[in-house]
């Protein structure tokens, strides 16, 4: 029997985050202050975050040294196996090789605990009492719950109402570490009570649980916001999945052809791959890397790489991203960590420059190939990293028809137990394919900045 699993000790842990922003093929478009559409500098953000991580955000160092108090809480559950579906391929039938990086294995169960740990610890260090922050589907917000436990910090969570509604135990999960779950729209914040009053049924989005965060924030006495995705600094400290991934490869004499991962913000997506994408960019490699997006939120495969806000109240600088427009509410489809209106910078970048490709799937063929994946290889996965799987499990069904034995490697960002609410919709045959047509995709893009 091949090995199936490919283990690293704790002298191979990352000791640094690898910045991916100085090997880009051109450099990121920067951000701009809305009223003026001149650039912003550091300072524009220091009412938000700490400046330690401002300062990672513009970096131009390749290298980041991670400090020995990430790294202790790190060494909890890193370095994450690397695990090769062989069960999978057998049932298949295919001639690929399809690898995946488990990142499920974390106390919050998914790779949102990396940055969650590094974000907590710098506002600790910065004498920040208090966070708020947004969470979709629940993962960062279970994530910073803990991380801020961990340094005593109280937490305040903005969860997208019909999450909130879906996934009782994610809500829980916060609860037990102290954290406060809101349902976004709420009546906490002015720009809530204004969605609310608008539209009352409103099922909110990340977009408006980000600008109820931001405003708690910037309203309140000793209290930062915390991002979970998107920004240049969540996705630098991500790399560490990407730098592990690369020895556990050499481990199993491999290399991918296809490195893959779900994208809602592009985090977990950029952990894995920016390391590999180095490789591309600098040494010539011809891995093809495969984002891929549910089709009822596509901003990169259907939206416009244009200059938009990050939040719906448009309490943010403007940034260059790949985007659906700030005012876009995606349908209540069970990823819910995918529902949001644009992409990170680094990946609508990579993206533009043909450097990256993406793909969309409808949420019954991606549950129709989780319920797959979990038979194969005995864990279920959750709803966003279940795009991710869809998308090997083709190319690996294409691999068996030309009979080409290349090499898959995904990110398994996080595991499904409690998203079972979504499998029981699906077994029952209750999931529906919802998908926004170009015309309302052309409606919410009219909001764009001019």
């Amino acid at each position: 029997m091949e090995e199936t699993r490919f283990l690293l000790g704790a002298k191979d842990l990352p000791k640094t985050w690898y910045n991916v922003l100085p090997d880009l093929p051109r450099p990121l478009d920067p951000p701009l202050n809305p009223a003026t559409k001149q650039p912003i500098g550091p300072d524009a953000l220091a009412a938000l975050f700490p400046m330690a991580l401002i300062e990672q955000e513009v970096s131009s160092k390749g290298e980041i040294p991670i400090p020995p108090e990430v790294l202790d809480i790190y060494a909890l559950w890193r370095p994450t196996p690397l695990r090769r579906a062989i069960r999978l391929e057998q049932m298949l039938g295919t001639p690929a090789k399809i690898f995946y990086k488990d990142e499920s294995v974390s106390p919050s169960g998914s790779h949102k605990l990396n940055t969650a740990v590094a974000q907590t610890f710098y506002n600790k260090q910065d004498g920040t009492k208090r966070i708020t922050t947004e969470t979709g589907a629940g993962q960062w917000g279970s994530a910073l719950s803990i991380a801020c436990k961990m340094f005593d910090i109280t937490c305040r969570v903005y969860m997208v109402k019909v999450s909130y509604q879906q996934k009782p135990y994610r809500r829980s999960l916060m609860q037990v570490f102290g954290a406060e779950v809101i349902p976004s729209p709420s009546k906490l914040t002015k720009f809530g009570q204004q969605v609310l009053k608008e539209d009352p049924e409103c099922t909110g989005s990340l977009g408006i649980a980000i600008s109820e965060a931001m405003e708690d924030a910037v309203t309140s006495k000793n209290t930062r916001y915390s991002l979970g995705s998107v920004l240049n600094h969540v996705l630098l400290h991500q790399t560490v999945i990407g730098q592990e991934a690369k020895k556990q490869m050499e481990l199993a004499g491999a290399y991918p052809d296809f490195i893959i991962g779900c994208v809602g913000g592009g985090s977990n997506y950029a952990g894995l791959a920016l390391p590999f994408m180095r490789d591309k960019l600098k040494g010539g490699k011809k891995t093809r890397f495969i984002a891929v997006e549910p089709r009822a939120c596509p901003s990169i495969t259907k939206g416009r790489y244009a200059y938009d806000h990050g939040d719906t109240a448009r309490m943010t600088p403007l940034l260059k991203q790949h985007t659906l427009g700030h005012v876009f509410i995606p349908p209540a489809i069970h990823a819910g960590g995918l529902r949001y209106h644009g992409m990170a910078g680094i990946i609508s970048l990579l993206c533009a420059e043909k450097c990256m490709e993406a793909v969309a799937y409808h949420q019954s063929d991606v549950f129709k190939n989780a319920m797959l994946f979990a038979q194969a290889e005995g864990t279920i996965p959750a709803p966003e990293t279940s795009h991710a799987i869809a998308a090997a499990i083709d190319i690996a069904k294409e691999c068996k028809k030309t009979g080409e034995k290349k090499t898959i490697l995904l990110n398994f960002s996080g595991h499904g137990y409690f998203d079972m609410g979504a499998y029981d919709s699906y077994l029952a045959g209750k999931l529906e394919d919802t998908e926004c047509t170009q015309e309302e995709i052309e409606q919410a893009l009219q909001c764009l900045p001019k």
